[in-house]
């Protein structure tokens, strides 16, 4: 099974927001000015915010069968940040399910992974990493 989500576009109200939520005021995210002379040339996006997104849009891109299927959260692996995400990029997620296990647990019976990739506008990979599910 393959996913595509919709997209989604990283204003400067969403890194701002992101910045006082999560306490991460790097320069690289909030500082326009110091940005401008760096080599990205721009602010780029927390890496982490770029996660939560990810998150959000496959939640959103799930049918209410498959969100009830969800029993929770169950791990990430291999997260790799592969390129910047700067303010006005729209991403959107690809991803493919490429394991199922049985899973002896109080609540769910099951663990599934999948293969995740958000890409930008230009279809560039700028994140990748394989989740888990668990789920009923």
């Amino acid at each position: 099974m393959t996913v595509t989500t919709q997209g989604r576009t990283i204003t400067g109200a969403t890194v701002e927001n992101f910045a006082g939520v999560s306490g991460d005021f790097n320069h690289l995210h909030t500082d326009a000015e110091a940005m401008a002379e760096s080599d990205f040339g721009e602010r780029i996006a927390h890496g982490a915010l770029v996660f939560s997104v990810m998150t959000g849009l496959l939640w959103q891109s799930r049918s209410e069968a498959e969100r009830d299927a969800v029993v929770a959260f169950y791990g990430v692996d291999r997260l790799r940040f592969r390129a910047p995400t700067f303010v006005g990029d729209t991403v959107h997620v690809e991803l493919e399910v490429v394991e199922k296990t049985e899973r002896d647990h109080p609540v769910g019976n099951g663990v599934i992974t999948y293969d995740a990739e958000v890409l930008n506008q230009d279809d560039d990979v700028v994140l990748s990493c394989q989740l888990r599910s668990l789920v009923v």
